[in-house]
């Protein structure tokens, strides 16, 4: 029988999370962490609403996954998050030791590929999981915002 947790599954599920930061005006990034197929955290932007710039999707998931699991260090964990991580988040996940890393859509101008900083050596990097989807979504919002 073939396994029904697939990165798309869990995309899926951090693209819910982007659609709530939007509908919150905020801007619409969403993030799961998994271990062992079990979602241990679940968050979204809240940069707006915290009044917080390092409140981001993937910051919130970080604290809430080492609170689930009683430690600081996300060995054995995924995160999946909409938009490729910036530099402090992808700081943030070096010093993780996260195990993988699943993102959708490219952020050419403040993704952490293009700003040069590095994610852990150990970490796998699956690039552009439901990448039109979570583009899409962003676009959707950005236009609404200069009505």
């Amino acid at each position: 029988m073939e396994n029904p947790f697939t990165d798309e599954y869990f995309m899926k599920k951090a693209l819910q999370e982007a659609e709530a930061a939007f509908e919150k005006g905020e801007i619409p990034v969403g993030a799961v962490i998994v271990i062992d197929n079990k979602v241990i955290a679940r968050t979204h932007n809240l940069t707006e609403m915290l009044n917080d710039v390092t409140a981001h999707a993937e910051m919130q998931a970080i604290t809430s996954a080492a609170n689930f699991i009683g430690g600081k260090y996300l060995k054995g964990c995924t995160l999946y998050v909409t938009l490729e991580p910036c530099q402090m988040c992808a700081g943030a996940l070096y010093w993780s030791q996260i195990s993988k890393v699943v993102f959708g859509a490219s952020d050419e101008q403040r993704g952490y590929q293009n700003m040069g900083t590095k994610l852990h050596p150990k970490t796998e990097v699956v690039r552009g999981v439901l990448a039109q989807e979570a583009s899409d979504l962003m676009l959707r919002f950005f236009a609404s915002r200069r009505k």
